[in-house]
């Protein structure tokens, strides 16, 4: 891997981020690298002697981008750098940190060894979600955890069709679905009853909402899978479609949203010492003490 020269600071403001990002800015030019803000945090750090860039361009310029916050500041920076290939760092700020893994306590020790060349790379696919209505898309946003079709209220049900590589699945009546990619699967997904699913596994799950069929149960498909929501015509409401629960599109009733892989994956790096199942352990509290065989 080559040597990181120019280092992208991403964030957004929240308890302990600014104390976060001066010591993280402080230790890159202690280091001489070229450190570029994104404007979103610029006002929060910059002395000026800075080089500020706009969240597009700040994946085009800068070999490796350290986002500091909780893993919705990075779900909403992978999103956005995924087409670049650039590394992506997450220093947690947040209350669980799957994807932002390095503590702010040891940046020196973390961010310095992934500065040194020691640390690990993984590949995290994305899904793009399209709303299409007579066969014309009406909206298309993309997500890293989940996609989710809901009733957009608590206490009615919507009726949906669900086809998988064009094949009918079922017909269901439920408060909604949700499609996670494995990143997703120890988010939303986990609590609508979904399975954990290692980050590398190439499959997505579909996990429905309250179904009224109680013999409805998540489903697992291959990554490549393309999925296929037809909402029903007896639905009287719009229908809410949400990507990492942070960007919204709407489907009306006899609409249809497809589901697909991303062509463009999170380039997600990190520091030496990481564990997927010791983060499931430290996370979701699992009994971590390894007794004798």
């Amino acid at each position: 891997m080559e040597p990181f020269r120019n280092i992208g600071v991403m964030g957004r403001s929240g308890e302990g981020v600014v104390e976060t990002l001066h010591a993280l800015v402080e230790f890159l030019r202690s280091r001489e690298l070229n450190v570029i803000l994104s404007e979103e945090i610029a006002e929060l750090v910059d002395d000026g002697q800075l080089r500020v860039s706009s969240r597009k361009l700040i994946g085009e310029i800068c070999d490796l981008v350290i986002v500091v916050g909780g893993d919705g500041s990075l779900l909403g920076a992978a999103r956005l750098l995924a087409r670049y290939k650039v590394p992506v760092l997450g220093i947690n700020r947040g209350r669980l940190g799957f994807l932002a893994d390095v503590s702010p306590d040891d940046i020196e020790r973390q961010v310095g060894a992934v500065l040194d060349g020691n640390s690990w790379l993984e590949e995290r696919f994305l899904l793009d979600a399209e709303v299409q209505r007579g066969g014309d898309p009406i909206g298309v946003a993309d997500a890293l955890n989940d996609v989710v079709v809901n009733s957009g209220t608590s206490a009615k049900m919507i009726e949906l069709e669900l086809y998988v590589e064009g094949e009918f699945v079922y017909r269901q009546r439920c408060d909604g679905l949700i499609m996670s990619t494995p990143t997703g699967s120890t988010a939303y997904s986990l609590s609508g009853g979904g399975p954990i699913m290692h980050p590398r596994l190439d499959a997505i799950v579909l996990v429905p909402m309250f179904p009224h069929t109680l013999s409805a149960r998540p489903i697992v498909v291959q990554g490549n899978s393309e999925i296929k929501l037809v909402i029903s015509r007896s639905n009287t409401s719009p229908v809410p479609v949400t990507c990492d629960g942070q960007v919204n599109l709407t489907a009306q009733p006899g609409d249809t949203i497809y589901v697909r892989k991303k062509p463009h994956r999170l380039c997600l790096i990190h520091p030496p010492g990481h564990s997927f199942y010791a983060s499931c352990r430290d996370k979701l509290g699992w009994h971590w003490e390894q007794g004798p065989y």
